[in-house]
């Protein structure tokens, strides 16, 4: 066998969760490698709509009200579609998805999330300033933006519910929308959530604090995370520089993670939700101020550094299927109703991400049921980037033996034994 060097920790991928778990690892006196086929950030965690989202303490559920079953089922809006030649193999996993999202069992993830999501901003502040990055970050929150009387009037009261976790909102009758961002133009109302926090580039943060890593004595390296395999004395796994034997090793592949646990022989009901995005110029000197969102039709608009990001909502379709602009376009046009001053395109191609997500809603955060030595985390859905260090932090915990901020029985890999 080829000579190969060790390493204490392995972390396998550099999205937000990969590179902010390496950090919490290293902080904790652990000797981490960090290894990707890619340059740290160019996956999904380059392609989302950089919010830090401390105000989503409710997980995305599959609906469950039969009018908005049918009318997603005609697969004619933009909030979400479907590829039909996708929907036989996707059913099952919707089905599940749709069981999970009944009541109590959304209350019950909603709770075992709340933690996690009550600690995100404060894992992120002190990455944000050992890394130098707080120009890339604005404390402005983001807005809902209600076109329907009825929906409006709904948010409204799920808001005031949301009361006891301490949430800081504003609601906006139509006036003070236009006051508070105004470029928007057809409107009715809003909600300003005030808690969370924006990031104009979340590529660019995700290689900052990659940077950092480095900085503090890790080491990147270009690598395969599908050549791992168990040794004697721990695991083996090829990089751009040879074999390296680590003693125990993360796995936070995110959307490619069972490119890694399918051939160790786990099961996990791991789902793909797609999404895009598409850069615009702004015309007439107009200018977005916050991140705004259409949870009608379930896009965002937010201020980037390359322009106005549109991140639209969810596509199932096959992982590796070529994209679809349809979902795009039913958006662009929406968002131009409300946002007038939307311009050209200033990408040759949409973009076009991958969502890892478990159907309970809960990441898998823990260690793996039969194989010492490695860990998983990975399922993040739509809140990887808000919940990369906070998930880290908890994986580091279990780690190096540290008493767990919260109990991460809820996001153990052995629910799905």
């Amino acid at each position: 066998m080829q000579p190969f060097s060790q390493c204490q920790t392995l972390v396998l991928g550099a999205g937000i969760v990969g590179v902010s778990t390496a950090l919490q690892l290293q902080a904790r006196g652990r000797q981490v490698t960090l290894i990707d086929r890619d340059a740290p950030g160019s996956g999904t965690s380059h392609g989302n709509a950089g919010l830090i989202e401390r105000s989503s303490v409710v997980p995305y559920a599959f609906p469950r009200e039969l009018r908005t079953l049918l009318r997603y089922g005609l697969n004619r809006q933009s909030a979400v579609r479907y590829s039909v030649a996708h929907l036989p193999k996707a059913a099952p996993w919707l089905l599940n998805y749709w069981q999970q999202s009944a009541p109590a069992k959304l209350a019950r993830a909603a709770a075992d999330l709340l933690p996690l999501v009550q600690r995100c901003v404060e894992e992120h502040d002190p990455l944000i300033e050992a890394a130098g990055l707080q120009h890339l970050v604005s404390a402005n929150g983001w807005i809902e933006v209600y076109r329907d009387a009825a929906l409006f009037a709904q948010a409204k009261q799920e808001a005031l519910a949301l009361a006891r976790h301490g949430l800081r909102y504003e609601m906006l009758e139509r006036e003070q929308l236009q006051a508070r961002e105004q470029g928007l133009d057809g409107g009715i109302g809003g909600i300003h959530w005030l808690d969370p926090k924006s990031v104009r580039d979340p590529g660019a943060l995700t290689r900052g604090y990659a940077a950092l890593f480095v900085q503090r004595g890790g080491q990147f390296l270009h690598g395969d995370a599908r050549s791992l395999q168990a040794v004697e004395g721990g695991w083996l796994v090829s990089t751009q520089r040879g074999p390296l034997l680590a003693q125990e090793v993360v796995a936070c592949l995110g959307p490619q993670s069972a490119e890694l646990f399918a051939p160790l022989g786990y099961r996990f009901p791991l789902g793909i939700k797609r999404g895009y995005h598409m850069h615009y110029a702004t015309t007439g000197g107009s200018e977005l101020k916050h991140s705004v969102c259409d949870p009608q039709a379930g896009y965002v608009l937010a201020p980037m550094a390359r322009g106005v990001r549109l991140t639209t909502g969810i596509e199932f379709a096959a992982s590796d299927a070529p994209g679809n602009q349809v979902q795009l376009k039913r958006c662009e046009a929406l968002a131009r109703q409300l946002f007038p001053a939307l311009g050209e395109r200033l990408d040759d191609q949409p973009w076009l991400g991958r969502r890892p997500c478990l159907p309970d809603m809960r990441p898998v955060i823990g260690p793996a049921p039969r194989h010492a030595g490695l860990w998983f985390n990975f399922g993040h859905a739509h809140h990887g980037l808000t919940l990369g260090p906070v998930s880290g932090r908890l994986l580091a915990e279990m780690i190096t033996g540290e008493q767990t901020f919260t109990d991460p029985a809820p996001f153990s890999p052995a629910r799905f034994a």
